[in-house]
């Protein structure tokens, strides 16, 4: 541990190789898992190296690399109450790249009343929409772009937005049509 503690060549191998199955046997017995043990022993190691100059020469290696090891598992055991009820197993998890398929049809779907909608809106009202929601333009630009005044712009987005609502809320209404 003296060796370690200087940095000196193949301390850390020779501390390692004594004190490696003592920690290895001490954390297999008191794991539930075998993920936790591995994961308290990696800890454990971490700690013996980021605290070797707190080893006292002269002192037992053995009981101080113990007590780092009680001290890991302890705080390890009350990381897993805490978080252990809020985890999800990986499994569990959909993946990203995989679409549902009853929300790509819903998608659609809704993606169709919205255009039949938009077909039945005013030239100028349609525009408007499709300038500040699909091009992503301010209503200044709009403004701007149409010749108008950003009042009325706004003005002809609100009643755009009236007339969608209402076909969207019965559709009945807009196949009857």
């Amino acid at each position: 541990m003296l060796g370690y503690q200087k940095a000196e060549r193949g301390a850390a191998e020779e501390l390692f190789r004594e004190v490696n199955p003592v920690l290895t046997r001490y954390f297999r017995a008191r794991a539930s898992q075998q993920g936790m043990s591995e994961d308290g022993l990696q800890e454990c190691w971490l700690r013996i190296h980021t605290s070797r100059q707190s080893y006292r020469p002269g002192a037992a290696v053995l009981p101080w690399v113990l007590s780092i090891a009680r001290n890991t598992r302890v705080d390890q055991s009350r990381r897993w109450r805490r978080t252990s009820g809020r985890e999800v197993s990986i499994e569990l998890v959909p993946e990203p790249h995989s679409p549902d398929p009853g929300r790509s049809l819903q998608n659609r779907l809704e993606a169709e009343v919205i255009g039949q909608a938009m077909k039945g809106l005013p030239e100028g009202q349609r525009e408007v929409i499709w300038l500040l929601k699909i091009a992503g333009m301010t209503a200044a630009e709009v403004a701007k772009r149409k010749g108008s005044t950003e009042a009325a712009v706004k003005q002809k987005a609100f009643r755009a937005y009236v007339a969608l609502r209402h076909v969207i809320a019965n559709p009945e209404v807009s196949r009857a049509k």
